[in-house]
């Protein structure tokens, strides 16, 4: 059964198209628990374009899972937006769901940051406004990705180092009023120091994580040492971090000021998508120049820290682990 996602979506059958019939599917693009993710052909001799196609094994999932696909289906085709990966079609079937998606081309940030070593400030500038955009909208919908992440910024092309699409909305939530949401969820280096603390919170979590992703885009590190997660938490609850000379001397104070005020701990102070994209920093001119590479490279926040790609936590109210479903590295690239 088919659900065509560019108009009206839902979960209701609107034919009897079988996937098959429709595409043929070609090499993988990434992978995950339950799902694959392969290169998507119409059959339509017509059409030159090719998708990213998320195949999902029903036979695996659990009803949690399935209310999460469903959620996840039910965001996407509330959120058409530049900046946001576009989920086309929806194919429900006995035995797996299949989701057509846009196909993009760039690989993802985490791993563009790792070729790159970092990001010079204008480049991480036209990034993170891309980011604000984006998030912006989603918010103004009421709702908030709770899983923002270098892993889940997908690039347009190999040659573009600075247009990307917001993917994987498997933590996204509709948000129903302040400090209404109390799921555990994120992962670990980009969770917001709230939701550690187990305090209700909102889509003001989203603007951390951007600001752990800013910090890495222009130190090629992270912000916080991690030696375990004991440590780790304590360190993003405490806001515990450092701009190191030998990282940020040639980093403008415009743009470390807009990083403490989106890694702010105290709600009160942190920024909202609005005020961030208001900041002085994307007003301030900035010359387009390579920065020389830092030799900050310890075993707490050098690169090969950054370089693990770690899976996300989720836990329930009452602090119990529950394990990610369907995680997808680069499920669109």
């Amino acid at each position: 059964m088919s659900y065509n996602l560019t108009s009206n979506v839902s979960f209701t059958a609107s034919s009897e198209t079988k996937f098959d019939e429709m595409f043929k599917l070609e090499g993988l693009l990434g992978e995950g628990a339950f799902s694959v993710v392969k290169k998507g052909i119409p059959r339509d001799n017509n059409c030159l374009k090719s998708f990213a196609v998320k195949c999902i094994d029903r036979e695996k999932l659990l009803d949690l899972d399935e209310a999460g696909i469903r959620n996840e289906v039910s965001i996407l085709k509330s959120l058409k937006h530049k900046y946001i990966i576009q989920l086309y079609d929806v194919y429900d079937e006995v035995d797996a769901y299949y989701l057509v998606m846009e196909r993009l081309y760039g690989g993802d940030l985490f791993d563009r940051v790792i070729t790159k070593i970092r990001y010079n400030e204008l480049e991480a500038r036209i990034v993170c406004k891309n980011i604000l955009e984006a998030v912006q909208f989603i918010h103004q919908h009421s709702i908030a990705h709770r899983d923002l992440k270098p892993e889940n910024l997908l690039l347009v092309s190999r040659s573009d180092n600075t247009s990307i699409k917001i993917t994987d909305f498997g933590f996204a939530t509709e948000v129903k009023g302040p400090n209404s949401l109390r799921t555990m969820c994120g992962t670990r280096n980009y969770i917001a120091p709230e939701i550690l603390n187990k305090i209700p919170y909102d889509e003001r979590a989203d603007l951390w994580s951007v600001g752990v992703i800013l910090f890495i885009l222009l130190a090629g590190c992270q912000p916080f040492a991690d030696t375990g997660d004991d440590d780790l938490f304590h360190q993003i609850c405490t806001g515990q971090y450092h701009f190191y000379d030998e990282c940020w001397e040639s980093i403008s104070r415009e743009a470390k000021d807009l990083i403490c005020n989106l890694m702010e701990v105290d709600l009160s102070i942190r920024l909202n998508t609005m005020q961030a994209l208001n900041h002085l920093w994307f007003c301030k001119k900035i010359y387009s120049f390579d920065c020389e590479i830092c030799d900050f490279n310890t075993k707490s926040f050098g690169l090969k820290n950054v370089a693990l790609k770690l899976p996300p936590l989720q836990y329930s109210t009452n602090g119990n682990y529950i394990p990610r479903f369907n995680r997808i590295t680069n499920a669109a690239a």
